[in-house]
């Protein structure tokens, strides 16, 4: 019997499965694996459905589902693959930018990010090994390009697969992985971040009057951005009651305050933003998403941007000509509104993503592992690495 592995932390931290790792039962199915910690608790490889059993480990919730459904999708997973999937070799200056920034940018400042996994064999060897990971994206205040590449012999494929037009998977594929043997990936990236000035100038900015296919995902429900719920559509309309004399930007600017000032930063579980507006606490995720599904409601597009161990928001407005513009705040941590300091480098931009090997949207795309054959029945190691490198 085949067996069927895969892996999805949901967290851009470095970090494997441990050995002592223990399955309940003869292992002839499908793995998913969930970890929850500040930065995608909820995420996860949930592209299995129907009946499951669940297991606890110490790193997280186990998934085991049958084989017969991940049989079902290896063709579309195939044809989407070889339609979006992009060689290694592209050195991430195709990507289309974010509109209007440029004048903005100031403070330019270089780092240098290693992202890879590392796939070990714990007993028999491994095969048909096929593993994603995020790679941070291009955009105005983000310029990215590939400095090294490093693949153990094993690796036979290396691409890049862009999910959304907003975040980008690094695909590797590994036919065989030796009997207690590494097989290995590792893709340096330089990042040029620049910081994002505030406009000078806010009174010609205007809720767009019609959205373009491209940012009407930004107006609707995402995981935990409940935009449907009465409770926070009624607040949203409320908030901007008696304010037709205000700009767009002030009437932005009023729902910005308003999470700030009503919801106490406490660090904990994903809960999303009708928690977080009922509790009146919550993290830089419930923050944001509060803020987006406030701005929704009143017809203001909003995303989730994220970076390591934190996210903040972004909001689009257009100018008097049309043209429209991202722009970015913080709701948790120093006040920042239509401008953006930040110098951790952007993983995503979004918050309902849709990527071939899980059904559900996702709120973050995790990382993701699938081993089709690992002989023995033995469990394989796997580490995801994402690390800031010495200049």
């Amino acid at each position: 019997m085949r067996d069927f592995w895969g892996v999805a932390p949901g967290t851009p931290s470095a970090h494997g499965l441990p050995a002592s790792y223990a399955p309940a039962r003869k292992l002839q199915w499908s793995m998913g694996f969930q970890r929850r910690n500040q930065f995608q608790r909820e995420a996860g490889f949930l592209w299995l459905s129907g009946n499951c059993d669940f297991l606890t480990t110490p790193m997280g919730d186990l998934m085991l589902a049958s084989r017969t459904l991940l049989q079902r999708l290896a063709p579309v997973l195939i044809c989407v693959l070889a339609l979006r999937a992009a060689p290694a070799s592209a050195q991430f200056v195709d990507e289309k930018p974010g509109a209007g920034s440029e004048s903005r940018l100031r403070n330019p400042q270089k780092s240098r990010l290693q992202v890879g996994m590392v796939v070990r064999s714990t007993g028999g060897p491994l095969k048909g090994v096929f593993g994603t990971t995020p790679v941070p994206l291009q955009w105005d205040e983000q310029k990215v390009r590939v400095v090294n590449e490093e693949r153990s012999p094993e690796v036979r494929g290396v691409e890049y697969r862009v999910v959304g037009e907003t975040m980008k998977q690094l695909v590797v594929t590994i036919p065989n992985v030796p009997a207690h043997g590494t097989a290995k990936v590792m893709v340096t990236f330089e990042i040029t971040k620049f910081d994002i000035a505030a406009p000078e100038k806010t009174d010609g900015l205007h809720i767009p009057k019609k959205v373009e296919t491209s940012i009407r995902q930004y107006l609707g429900a995402s995981p935990y951005i409940e935009t449907r719920n009465v409770k926070i559509r009624d607040l949203g309309r409320k908030l901007l009651e008696g304010k037709e004399s205000a700009t767009d930007w002030q009437k932005v600017e009023t729902l910005y305050d308003y999470v700030r000032d009503h919801v106490k930063y406490q660090n904990g579980q994903l809960k999303g933003a009708l928690a977080a507006l009922n509790d009146g606490t919550g993290d830089c995720e419930e923050l944001s998403s509060l803020f987006i599904a406030l701005c929704r409601v009143n017809g203001i597009p909003a995303r989730t941007v994220w970076i390591p161990e934190h996210c903040y928001s972004e909001f689009y407005l257009v100018d008097d000509a049309g043209k429209g513009t991202w722009y970015p705040c913080q709701s948790a941590g120093a006040r920042m509104f239509g401008s953006m300091t930040e110098k951790r480098p952007i993983l995503q931009k979004g918050d309902n993503f849709h990527v071939p090997e899980v059904p559900k949207p996702q709120r973050y795309v995790a990382e993701f592992l699938k081993v089709k054959n690992a002989e023995g029945g033995q469990k394989p190691s796997v580490q995801f690495v994402r690390k800031t490198l010495a200049e």
